[in-house]
Parts: structure tokens; sequence; C-alpha cells
């Protein structure tokens, strides 16, 4: 059966994401060649201009994937915990453990801000902003957070978790860092219960 030329295009797409991924994380943004990437995957260059407009743009559609993927993980690891409130804590400790991931940290938390800008207003944080937001409304709503604006601490924990994770990725010691991190993340975090746990 002939695909279309839709199906056709979102597989390129898919391709140049994949090969772009794997050069990023092997040789970062600077050292990475577009006409490598793109032989490798049998396309043009014009094919990476059509889905991308450039190399920057090829960067931001892997860090949205990655950074989607690390979105999915945490909440994955939230929702196995026992309550709303340790599944929030356990989101944005995993969010900041993944800064530990070599693909992650070179991608997303190291070229990704530095070609790409404030990671805060990438659509994918955005994404993330909402989720938190809404889980911080419920923790309201059940009275165990205390009656804050939702959007305030919603952008104040994810900025901490992300924040962490940048730190951890810069440090040059993110084993020695990462549990520094993590322990202020969770100490900060606990300041908006109504009560102590």
């Amino acid at each position: 059966m002939a695909r279309t030329r839709a199906e056709t295009m979102e597989e390129n797409r898919a391709r140049l994401i994949a090969a772009g991924r794997r050069a990023f994380a092997d040789k970062g943004y600077a050292a990475a060649s577009m006409d490598e990437l793109t032989a490798e995957v049998g396309l043009t260059r014009g094919a990476l201009y059509h889905n991308f407009g450039d190399k920057k743009g090829l960067l931001a559609a892997v860090v949205d994937q990655i950074d989607g993927e690390m979105a999915a993980r945490a909440q994955a690891i939230g929702a196995g915990m026992e309550d709303a409130w340790a599944g929030l804590l356990a989101e944005g400790t995993a969010y900041i453990e993944m800064s530990l991931d070599p693909d992650v940290q070179r991608i997303v938390l190291l070229d990704g801000p530095a070609v790409l800008g404030d990671p805060s207003k990438w659509p994918s944080q955005d994404s993330c902003l909402q989720v938190t937001q809404r889980a911080i409304e419920r923790l309201i709503g059940d009275g165990i957070v205390k009656p804050v604006d939702p959007e305030a601490a919603a952008r104040l924990l994810s900025g901490a978790a992300l924040n962490a994770a940048l730190w951890v990725a810069a440090s040059g010691d993110a084993a020695r860092v990462l549990p520094k991190a993590i322990e202020a993340f969770q100490s900060l975090a606990t300041g908006l219960l109504a009560e102590p746990r």
C-alpha cells in the first residue's frame, strides 16, 4: 500500500529528529554537521530546512521530544506515589535526577539553553507548568497546600526543579551536586504545605 505524502513527510521528520538526537548527543550542537546528519538518513538539506527551518529548529524539535519524554517519566513516577503531595515532590525530584543522563545533560540542559534561550519559555516547559499548576490547585482544594496563587506556586516549583537540573548538568561534578540540589528542592517545596509532614 502506497504511503501518502503526509505520511512520507512525517516519516522524514521523525528520521531527521532521530538523527539530530544522535548527532547532538554524540558531538554537541556546535560540532554536529547537518550534511552528515541528512546523508545518514538519506535525505537532503532541503528536507531539513523544509521541516525545521535550520539547525536551530532541529535542535528545538529534539529538545521538545526529550523534554516531553522527561515529563512523562517524571509524571509516571509521581503517579506511583502514595498521595498527590508525595507524587508532586517525586516528579520534581525525578526531573532533577534525569540531569545525570548524558543526553539530557548535553542536549536539553547545556546546548538547549545556550542555543534556544531561556528554558522556562520552551513549549515543553509550558506543558509541564500546566500539569504542575493543576496539581497545586487540587492540593490547595484538599487543604494540603497553603492557599497561595496556584500559578505562582507552580512557576516557582517548576523553576526550582529546572534550575536544580541546570545546576547539576553544568556543575562538572553531578554526583556531588545532585543530592544537595534534591534536598534543597524538597525543602523549598515543603514550605507550601499547610501543615508540616
